[in-house]
């Protein structure tokens, strides 16, 4: 497949907080069955920045026949993009940057793949050296940047909890944290053979759960996981992302049923089942 590697998104008039661009790859990689690492460079990244550990961001697919996807006009972007013909509105999804290098002008997004159930699986199964998407992210010229959520300032440990849609930010997270920070992480993948390792000078307890083991008459064992824990006493911070129902759930679980604050916390519901982005 070629492509032109000095392709450039369109540029807003305005300085904003977000801005397009265009993003091609450089490797393709399995890090687990169920997970591709993709590893994104060009020469828009120099305008990029990522405001935190689990920045936010959309990303643009093409449609069938196209090597590039057709990105909105950048002032007022998505009333342009749905204001798009279907015939080139590009498919967009969320997405959490893994890990920015901004000397190398590199960012790495992991994807969740299973099959051809959805475009953006189908396309990081397939994905390739030059393969070129679209971005929607913080602009480095703006000194506001939103998109992220995780901010345990004045915890006295953390509470980790997701599912594998979440763990390109957990992985993030747990890597970042201080030596000695008291940790305990719930993570559910798709088969124990999906456990991945982070390297951490935190005071890590990760429990790992598979999906492919689970009781098909338990609603959430992420939430039961959590409900029968042992947890440490002081105040806690709550970083929990993944299917809504779970969140909702655990959400209860901590704010009514353990009394905690729910300032001091961040319930991010990254999908629902049967329920595709754009529908939402």
């Amino acid at each position: 497949m070629s492509v032109n590697t000095e392709i450039r998104a369109p540029r807003s008039t305005v300085v904003r907080p977000f801005s397009l661009f265009y993003i091609t790859v450089t490797e393709a990689r399995a890090i687990t069955p169920n997970m591709v690492r993709v590893t994104f460079g060009g020469p828009d990244l120099a305008g990029f920045t990522s405001g935190g550990l689990d920045q936010r961001v959309k990303l643009f697919f093409p449609l069938a026949g196209q090597d590039v996807p057709v990105l909105p006009a950048p002032d007022d972007w998505y009333q342009a993009y749905k204001d798009m013909p279907d015939s080139v509105r590009p498919v967009m999804r969320t997405f959490t940057i893994r890990d920015h290098r901004k000397d190398d002008t590199e960012i790495d997004i992991d994807f969740a793949v299973h099959g051809d159930l959805g475009p953006a699986s189908r396309w990081a199964g397939r994905a390739q050296v030059g393969d070129v998407l679209g971005l929607l992210g913080p602009d480095a010229r703006h000194a506001d940047n939103g998109g992220v959520e995780y901010r345990p300032e004045g915890a006295d440990w953390q509470l980790i909890v997701g599912d594998d849609t979440a763990l390109p930010a957990i992985g993030a997270i747990i890597e970042s944290l201080p030596a000695g920070t008291p940790a305990q992480v719930f993570l559910e993948v798709a088969t124990a053979a999906d456990v991945q390792r982070f390297d951490t000078e935190g005071d890590v307890r990760i429990t790992w759960l598979s999906r492919a083991q689970a009781d098909p008459d338990q609603p959430s064992q992420l939430v039961a996981a959590v409900r029968n824990a042992q947890l440490p006493s002081g105040r806690p911070y709550a970083w929990t992302a993944g299917e809504a129902g779970m969140v909702r759930e655990l959400r209860k679980h901590l704010v009514t049923d353990l009394g905690w604050d729910r300032k001091h916390g961040y319930f991010g519901g990254y999908w629902r089942v049967d329920t595709a982005e754009d529908a939402r």
